[in-house]
């Protein structure tokens, strides 16, 4: 089995990062996340605005949900 790099919870749903490579992880998902959000009002077409903002979170959001699931101790 490969090494965890997120532990489930103890209270809640989800699973936290436990190790470096997940909280880099996770900090490069936030990183990302905010600059779709602060790039996307720039966007002056109101139709690719909220297609940019949408499809922007999707792809930075999916990955990581996938790579924490299989990196995760709760899988």
């Amino acid at each position: 089995m490969s090494r965890v790099w997120f532990r489930r919870r103890s209270a809640g749903f989800g699973v936290t990062p436990c190790s470096w490579e997940g909280w880099i992880l996770t900090i490069l998902a936030m990183l990302l996340v905010a600059a779709v959000v602060l790039v996307g009002p720039g966007i002056r077409d109101n139709l690719l605005r909220p297609l940019f903002v949408v499809l922007g979170l999707a792809l930075v959001l999916l990955p990581y949900g996938l790579i924490a699931r299989a990196r995760s101790s709760a899988s």
